[in-house]
């Protein structure tokens, strides 16, 4: 019997626990082990899902020693930098091992997909027009006119006379000569409608209609209320983040979905503001236009370990 693909928020889990195993191992003076506590009492899956990491870790543990000694004997890097490579490398193996467990096999099966910071677009047969934002992926079946998104956000313009639906875990999205936005997360689906009117059929609930300029959240009881959204918000199908006086923590969160590896920083920074448009691009340089505008400093371990702190105030 097949096991299960876990669900959504199990994969957010897992990711989470990985992060938390390799800032343990990488973090030195700035790992937050009162932030890690706090993870793991929040939730019984979040501990459930860092013990699993610990017992990975401790299986892992050991280096092979031909990688060691082929490490140890290379004399241009100091042996406290090769010491460090080589635990470096026992303690990611585990972090990997436990995400490719969890991770959808079905993204990278799947007939469309884009990698993290990636944006895509592709011209249907009919006409339409599909975009994929970061760590996306869609599966296809346009003979029965329907795509599924198996994870991510896309943007959908179609523009035949013939119904197009969207599948995803908590209900259907048809629409015909409109565009819409559809963004998939571990809480539930947003549902943004930019063109058109949009037919939504929960999995739970009666089926309602969405008209330009409105938003909706389906989750697993249902649809949530209707909203009016800010076109701004999906800046990212031109390749732009944008910002309009939004607090400094929602936006980094909102950022770090483009950028692989780790990208902390210091709660007391989340209140500043941001207001801008930024290119996705390059994510660097918007870290450094944020150093630039904002009392903060950015320290880059590597390109893939990121803190953001407080600026400190020199006389």
């Amino acid at each position: 019997m097949m096991k299960p693909a876990p669900s959504l928020e199990a994969r957010e889990v897992a990711r989470a626990a990985a992060r938390w195993l390799a800032m343990m191992e990488f973090g030195d003076g700035e790992f937050d082990s009162a932030g890690l506590q706090r993870w793991r009492d929040s939730s019984v899956q979040h501990e459930a899902a860092w013990q699993k990491a610990l017992r990975l870790r401790q299986r892992f543990a050991g280096v092979p020693p031909a990688l060691g000694m082929a490490t140890l004997d290379r004399p241009a890097l100091p042996r406290r930098d090769v010491l460090k490579r080589a635990l470096g490398v026992a303690a990611l193996v585990p972090a990997v091992w436990m995400l490719g467990r969890e991770l959808p096999l079905e993204a990278w099966r799947a007939d469309l997909h884009t990698g993290t910071g990636e944006q895509r677009r592709w011209s249907l047969v009919d006409g339409s027009l599909l975009r994929l934002n970061t760590d996306s992926a869609v599966d296809l079946d346009l003979k029965a006119r329907r795509l599924t998104l198996v994870q991510g956000e896309i943007a959908l313009t179609v523009a035949g006379n013939t119904p197009l639906t969207i599948e995803a875990p908590y209900g259907a999205i048809t629409l015909n000569r409109g565009e819409v936005c559809v963004r998939l997360s571990s809480h539930g689906c947003q549902v943004s409608v930019l063109g058109g009117s949009v037919q939504l059929q929960p999995l739970q609930g009666l089926s309602l209609t969405l008209e330009k300029g409105q938003q909706v959240s389906l989750q697993t009881a249902g649809a949530g209320p209707l909203s009016a959204f800010d076109v701004a918000q999906l800046g990212w199908r031109d390749g732009v983040l944008v910002a309009q006086n939004q607090p400094l923590g929602d936006f980094l969160r909102e950022l770090d979905r483009y950028r692989p590896g780790v990208l902390r920083w210091d709660e007391t920074l989340e209140s500043l503001r941001v207001t801008g448009s930024f290119r996705l691009e390059n994510t660097d340089r918007i870290l450094g236009l944020l150093a630039a505008s904002l009392p903060l400093e950015v320290r880059m371990r590597t390109r893939y370990w990121v803190t953001l702190v407080p600026r400190k105030n020199i006389a």
